[in-house]
């Protein structure tokens, strides 16, 4: 298990879902961990967490919250920024289309604002989606914002080095972000992964722990790791 006694974190998205999931990870290894989300603590297990509320796609707070917490270790940002568009290209809404960037610009943000607050040999996670390299109907958006946040990762590694920057690459995972319940949401899981090579619905404890080698090992960055249960191949 990796040691992280005397290291810092700070985890956007972090009070539910994959965010919650690596927080608490972190926090096992010995890192004290602030979580940061629009809405504040939701999740069971971060109470021991402190607790920010700030926006990723505001900057003055996002600079407030980086200068309280300066010379911390490790930037996960695991939230999506806002909506996202969803549906056939040629039908969709075009505010739509650009409103699903706000997770790309809140990466930006997050990354470009923290550099300089955090320790030298520190840490950078974000999170891009199996449909940056998988096309599937729908999803054209998802996946386009996806492919920016992967070349804004392989970019960036140069530029902001010795900071690291990699990103994990998930498949669908049930978390919180999907409104749908009871059948309605088991039946959508089972028709999104049945031709899968793991035809299933991931879980966010099989995701969190790849953020937390990609924290830990110090000779990986610009780094793309995919737990997408084969999705990507199928």
């Amino acid at each position: 298990m990796a040691n992280f006694n005397g290291k810092k974190a700070i985890v956007f998205g972090g009070t539910s879902g994959m965010g919650l999931e690596i927080a608490k990870l972190l926090q096992q290894a010995g890192a004290k961990v602030v979580t940061a989300s629009r809405r504040g603590a939701l999740g069971k297990g971060n109470d021991n967490m402190q607790n920010e509320i700030v926006d990723v796609l505001d900057r003055e707070a996002l600079t407030a919250l980086f200068e309280r917490h300066s010379g911390f270790d490790f930037l996960v940002n695991a939230a999506t920024g806002g909506p996202r568009a969803i549906g056939p290209f040629l039908d969709m809404d075009l505010d739509g289309f650009q409103g699903s960037f706000a997770k790309l610009w809140g990466y930006v943000n997050s990354v470009r604002l923290a550099a300089a607050h955090m320790a030298k040999d520190g840490s950078i996670v974000l999170f891009s989606g199996y449909p940056a390299r998988k096309p599937r109907p729908g999803a054209l958006a998802i996946g386009t914002v996806g492919n920016a946040v992967e070349g804004f990762v392989k970019l960036a590694a140069a530029e902001i080095k010795p900071l690291r920057i990699n990103a994990v690459c998930p498949g669908l995972i049930d978390t919180p972000m999907f409104a749908m319940q009871g059948d309605e949401r088991e039946k959508h899981f089972s028709n999104t992964t049945k031709d899968n090579l793991i035809p299933r619905v991931g879980k966010p404890e099989e995701v969190a722990p790849a953020a937390i080698f990609l924290l830990e090992n110090q000779f990986v960055t610009g780094t793309i790791i995919d737990v997408d249960g084969g999705a990507i191949l199928a």
